[in-house]
């Protein structure tokens, strides 16, 4: 675009009428605006005194009534605030040289380095899933670096798979081994809701110079509005999707989907929606398949998505849990009783699933990974026997090798957060513990 050419934009801009608005009402998270032309969706500038303005976004519309979102604080806003038109929809910074970079959830530079760098552009928040007709068949797949993941649970290139779990069991340490032991050529990484103290935690102790430097972080904490808390989990399923168009590999990690859902419920309650199951309104629901559709292959490259599900009492079929099973492919149960015995990572082999693995595994994988689940499923349901001391060794071959292999069984299954094992080796390891079985058949 020539000097000339910006310059009549600039001037266009400068001539074209406001489209201005009044605030009538402030009630809980919502700002009722009248005499604003506007659609859902667009963005408006709030005054707030004291030379103080906020963005909003138009999330309903009654009448001559238009009812907004803050992205910022309230503080301020009278009766009577002038309002104005924001123009263009949200834009987010895509491009290599967001690598190792902070985020917020508006896409935002945070970590003090400061702007983006010239490698970057812009594009619209707003981005249309894939067709499924050009959307790449998944057939293989994607290392993650972690033992139990490679081999009971595999992951497609492409994949979208939830991890269910109730707090403090070990989400965040397992993603941080996933984003520094992956195969995939970029990671990204959305915190919604997130502690601000565990932010810098995460980013320093969690994943590491080595694990940023091959990621772009979105972060949205917990203290921040609604509104500003949804749209940094699409800001970062943007930025995932500008680098699949790229023809790259991508693994979008998403910690929690269920914070997701509830700033989606605070939403849509205040825009008049009617609760619905445990308060959820039905928008909650229509937003998260919206949202994880966007995840997976492309024509060229590829977005495998890792989204965490916070199980609220560790109800794995509370609402949320059951809608993001229904869509994922695939799911992850990490286990409270694990991860107390100090059992890292805490993931439940036998209550997880991929529903990709005969597509991504070759039949002599998926023998060896069907032996070991016979094995610890005969341990289980044995239990009770042997804590007291009833069961005869000899009554049941599985239970008997995994009594007799419990060491080896629980090493291959646990893992240091340092101990990134290649998926080949992962699969060979498997080979060799079900070979010290015995031969034995589920």
């Amino acid at each position: 675009m020539s000097a000339t050419t910006r310059s009549w934009r600039r001037a266009l801009d400068a001539a074209r009428p406001e489209r201005l608005g009044t605030v009538t009402s402030v009630r809980g998270l919502g700002v009722e605006v009248a005499g604003l032309d506007a659609a859902v969706g667009d963005r408006v500038r709030i005054d707030a005194g004291s030379a103080r303005s906020v963005d909003a976004e138009i999330v309903a519309i009654d009448g001559s009534s238009a009812r907004c979102m803050p992205l910022g604080r309230v503080d301020g806003i009278t009766a009577r605030a002038r309002v104005r038109h924001g123009g263009a929809p949200l834009q987010v910074p895509t491009g290599r040289a967001l690598l190792g970079r902070v985020l917020d959830g508006l896409g935002r530079p945070i970590d003090g380095k400061g702007p983006l760098g010239p490698g970057t552009s812009s594009v619209s928040l707003d981005h249309d899933a894939p067709s499924i007709m050009d959307r790449q068949r998944i057939d293989r797949q994607l290392g993650l670096g972690v033992r139990v993941l490679d081999t009971m649970t595999p992951v497609g290139t492409g994949q979208r798979l939830g991890l269910f779990a109730g707090s403090g069991v070990g989400k965040s340490s397992l993603m941080s081994m996933v984003a520094r032991g992956s195969t995939a050529d970029v990671t990204v990484i959305a915190l919604v809701g997130e502690r601000g103290r565990e932010v810098r935690e995460f980013l320093e102790d969690d994943l590491g110079p080595d694990g940023l430097a091959r990621s772009v972080v979105v972060v949205a904490t917990s203290d921040q509005p609604a509104m500003a808390r949804l749209r940094s989990a699409f800001v970062a399923t943007r930025i995932a999707e500008s680098f699949r168009d790229d023809a790259l590999d991508v693994v979008l990690m998403m910690d929690s989907l269920t914070r997701v859902a509830m700033a989606q419920r605070e939403i849509g309650l205040s825009a008049g929606e009617p609760p619905a199951t445990r308060g959820y309104p039905p928008s909650t629901f229509s937003v998260l398949a919206r949202l994880l559709e966007r995840a997976g292959t492309g024509p060229t490259g590829s977005i495998t998505g890792l989204y965490t599900v916070l199980v609220d009492g560790d109800d794995h079929n509370e609402p949320i849990a059951d809608a993001a099973r229904g869509i994922l492919d695939g799911h992850v149960v990490l286990d409270r009783a694990l991860a107390i015995r100090g059992h890292f990572p805490a993931v439940d082999v036998l209550g997880s699933i991929s529903r990709v693995v005969s597509k991504i595994t070759s039949p002599t994988q998926r023998q060896d990974a069907v032996t070991l689940r016979s094995v610890l499923a005969a341990r289980r349901s044995a239990n009770d026997l042997i804590d007291i001391g009833a069961y005869r060794p000899g009554a049941n071959p599985l239970v008997d090798a995994a009594l007799a292999h419990e060491a080896a069984i629980s090493g291959f299954l646990t893992q240091r957060m340092d101990d990134l094992t290649a998926s080949d080796d992962s699969w060979r390891q498997l080979a060799a513990l079900t070979t010290d079985f015995g031969g034995l058949t589920p």
